[in-house]
């Protein structure tokens, strides 16, 4: 239930008030899970309800190692595939794409979902749930002032390279492409710039960003 909780939130589906029917049943009407080959960006008919990635990361065959120059955001493993949820508007059409991202901090592995434009490159929503951050500094991932400036940047440039930059001492006003790093918090900023420069690169959700850009989310 968090985790639908957390993905409704990041969408803009999340209301005060809405008991736990509500967020299943908006689940389940505004939400398609799927499960994407990271190789390829190729979305598969599979059940992502039968998909573990904990249990992916653990098997050569489902997983592959990173080697340092391949690593920015420190995570060691790369599962082959991964869960998206596609957000639907009330005619289910698809609208966002909702990515799970994670990397190093100062402290902990950091957590997030981000919720993406069907231009594959704007971001609607950000959420960290899961971190272990100092209190007040990067812990401050989790502040909505600070997620709420990812509203609206681009994650990606025009040749669909990664772009996103988290700057130290703050963003130039109308930089598409950057957004103030935590004050008094150097290396957990670093992490989410690293997480960034992953997830949305070839090795990680860069293919199937490409297919999202190329309009096969509603046409494909």
């Amino acid at each position: 239930m968090d985790k639908q909780r957390n993905i409704l939130a990041v969408s803009g589906l999340m209301h005060p008030g809405m008991d736990a029917d509500a967020v299943a049943d908006t689940f389940a009407a505004r939400i398609t899970p799927r499960l994407v080959n990271l190789a390829t960006g190729e979305l598969l008919e599979k059940d992502p309800g039968k998909f573990n990635q904990a249990q992916a990361l653990k098997d050569p065959q489902q997983s592959m190692a990173l080697d340092a120059s391949q690593d920015p955001a420190g995570i060691k493993r790369r599962s082959n595939l991964a869960e998206i949820y596609l957000v639907r508007d009330a005619q289910q059409k698809i609208e966002q794409v909702v990515l799970p991202i994670y990397g190093n901090g100062l402290w902990s592995m950091m957590y997030a979902f981000v919720a993406l434009d069907v231009d594959g490159r704007t971001v609607k929503g950000i959420t960290y749930y899961d971190q272990g951050e100092t209190p007040g500094l990067g812990g401050e991932v989790e502040n909505p002032n600070w997620r709420q400036q990812f509203v609206g940047k681009q994650v990606l440039d025009d040749n669909g390279m990664p772009a996103l930059k988290v700057v130290k001492g703050g963003a130039r006003a109308g930089d598409l492409h950057a957004v103030d790093g935590l004050s008094g918090a150097t290396l957990t900023s670093n992490g989410v710039q690293h997480s960034f420069d992953f997830w949305m690169g070839e090795l990680g959700f860069g293919p199937f960003l490409k297919k999202v850009r190329e309009g096969e989310l509603n046409n494909g």
